[in-house]
């Protein structure tokens, strides 16, 4: 047995090999009869080290540098356990094994990310060989009889994990580029694979409920295999126009601004716009709150290029709010599939196609009416400009992809309502440096329905959700959809808030005395209007303490048209921060007066203190 140590990046310790003891200087360690399994990178029963030690064993002097096994390879590799190989001293080696047994041995570590789905490499001849690298890109030389399409799968052999890759393009006779739904750590020329005769296969239907799976359907949340009797291609034609069926029903999310500007529409595209920070994710789980949790039907969820924190936060909630049972016997309502940031740009590309394949099942087979949600899609573009790049393909404007239009097409066009069901779709679009004209944003604007812009100004005033009401839209918002009353009060709301904005370089420049008692009516009502639109949500309590609300349509219609005809002017402008409907109007009101009294009473307490102790000690005439 020979032991091998690597390093990168500060790892230590990832491959134990097995050679011939003859051949090897420490092969006294067999007389101990410690069998070892194959290793696995994730065991950690083989070298029990802490940091510090694992750094002293990198810096010792007396380490022999063994020269690259160039006789073994197969061809070059960015994998670090084939450039850097060092053999451990003898004392060393004892010492771990020592560590080993003092531990009494605690076995196999459970590795969280391992593939169930991953099957026997096949006794067959392999149908195609890496031949090139490129980061996600890899080249295949196929067999001779082997004819894929384009978007056909092929699998890795000989890995401990599943390394699925898709075909992009035909490069020449038998060599095609294929993108990685998998880091190509471990690849390297020469490697053989397996051609899966087909688009990468998701499971689909019930069993992917309360789940936590990859781009691949793979599990990865630790419950064990995901068992279906049907998988389905992530690459599937949208449906024909002679299926889709047009939707006019509003859905009320309990959101003030959102409901009374913007409405959504049930079985529409929905989409959440801002740059970074300013509350997309945030607004996504008061949707997922307040709509899937009393939808009844089924969701699914995509976190498409987003943080993990965030991802394993949500699976929480839906678990904390009995949308997601893990008790035996549980009915979940949501799927959730992820491909985060910190996953190869092949993923990212196609985790949104995975999860709507599965909203698709349930709308098209299951007959149900679906949330879609996805965080963010602009990932997805992003994802695919990066793949283009290494597909040496030249770039359109700022750097995008040419293929741009046609990628936010593919997806977009599978989210409707057939006759079958529909899939409501709410997306959170990261807008680059707050430029709503970049290509990215722009040209997911024209496939939506509703849009929500969050803007910076409007959180730098504290103001959440911070949803600009002049620059959101919806196609909900005509007479026959809403009615009469409400188009009217919003109609009003904007021209308030257009008036307000205009005047606001006057009131810089010459200040609220110059305006007429008109515009200052309508200054002061717009600025109640803002702090109105501001809302608690569920989600955010812990941080705001402020306990969520969720506000009836007819509640929110009513509290603009009353501040608009001047019923709570005499009503200061905090008593409409933060608050739900119009009842706790009057209730803060109340509350800010007896906290303003109050102030007064200390600070009238304070000054006759003052003025007593000045008399006791002369300074000021009794």
């Amino acid at each position: 047995m020979l032991t091998k140590l690597t390093s990168k990046n500060g790892r230590m310790f990832q491959s134990l090999l097995h050679k011939k003891p003859a051949a090897s200087p420490l092969s006294h360690i067999s007389s101990r009869n410690m069998q070892f399994p194959d290793y696995h990178p994730k065991d950690l029963r083989f070298y029990h080290l802490t940091e510090d030690e694992v750094y002293a064993i990198q810096k010792m002097d007396n380490l022999a540098d063994i020269p690259f096994p160039i006789d073994e390879l197969h061809g070059f590799s960015a994998a670090p356990k084939y450039l850097l190989e060092t053999e451990s001293k003898d004392e060393w080696t004892e010492y771990l094994l020592t560590r080993i047994q003092d531990m009494e041995d605690p076995g196999p570590v459970f590795d969280p990310y391992s593939r169930f789905n991953k099957k026997p490499d096949p006794d067959t001849e392999p149908d195609a060989t890496v031949v090139a690298i490129n980061g996600v890109v890899v080249d295949l030389k196929l067999k001779g009889d082997v004819q894929c399409a384009v978007w056909d799968a092929f699998e890795v052999r000989g890995t401990d994990s599943r390394i699925v890759m898709e075909v992009a393009c035909w490069e020449g006779e038998g060599l095609v580029r294929c993108i990685t739904m998998e880091d190509t750590f471990d690849l390297f020329p020469g490697m053989e694979v397996t051609w899966l005769k087909g688009p990468i296969s998701v499971p689909v239907g019930e069993a992917t409920l309360g789940r936590v799976m990859n781009v691949l359907g793979d599990p990865d949340d630790q419950r064990g295999e995901i068992n279906v009797d049907e998988k389905w291609p992530i690459h599937r034609a949208a449906p024909g126009l002679y299926d889709r069926v047009p939707s006019q029903d509003v859905l009320t999310v309990g959101i003030k601004v959102i409901d009374l500007i913007a409405p959504y529409m049930r079985g529409g595209k929905i989409g959440l716009f801002g740059g970074a920070g300013v509350g997309k994710t945030v607004l996504i789980m008061e949707l997922i709150n307040n709509v899937a949790m009393g939808h009844g039907g089924y969701s699914v969820f995509a976190g498409v290029g987003e943080r993990t924190r965030e991802g394993h936060e949500f699976y929480c909630e839906m678990i904390d709010a009995g949308v997601i049972q893990l008790q035996e016997g549980g009915h979940s309502k949501c799927a959730l599939v992820f491909g985060q940031m910190n996953e190869s740009a092949g993923v990212r590309m196609r985790v949104a196609l995975t999860g709507l394949t599965q909203a698709e099942y349930f709308r098209e087979v299951m007959n149900q009416d679906v949330l879609f949600f996805v965080d963010n899609i602009f990932r997805f573009t992003q994802a695919g400009s990066e793949v283009s790049s290494l597909l040496g393909r030249i770039p359109s404007a700022v750097g995008y992809q040419s293929t741009l239009e046609w990628e936010i097409g593919c997806v977009q066009d599978r989210i409707c309502t057939t006759k079958q069901g529909s899939i409501t779709s709410v997306q959170a679009i990261y807008v680059p440096a707050d430029d709503l004209t970049d290509p990215a944003p722009a040209t997911t604007f024209q496939h939506l329905d509703a849009t929500t812009v969050l803007s910076r100004k409007i959180s730098e005033k504290g103001i959440y959700p911070c949803v600009d009401p002049l620059e959101s839209t919806s196609r909900m918002m005509m007479p026959e959809a809403v009615g009469k009353g409400h188009f009217d009060v919003c109609q009003r709301v904007i021209q308030h808030f257009q008036k307000n904005n205009a005047l606001s370089d006057i009131i810089a420049i010459l200040g609220m005395d110059e305006l007429s008692e008109e515009d200052k009516a309508i200054v002061y009502r717009s600025r109640k209007m803002e702090k109105f639109c501001s809302q608690p949500f569920k989600v955010a309590e812990v941080f705001t303490g402020l306990p969520g609300s969720f506000v009836p349509l007819s509640d929110t219609i009513q509290g603009f048209k009353d501040i608009m005809d001047g019923n709570y002017d005499d009503t200061p402008e905090l008593a409409f921060y933060m608050i739900g409907g119009t009842d706790e109007i009057v209730a803060k009101s109340e509350k800010l007066r007896e906290e303003q009294e109050r102030l007064a009473k200390v600070q009238a307490e304070r000054e006759e203190r003052q003025r007593k102790r000045a008399v006791a000690e002369g300074v000021a005439p009794k």
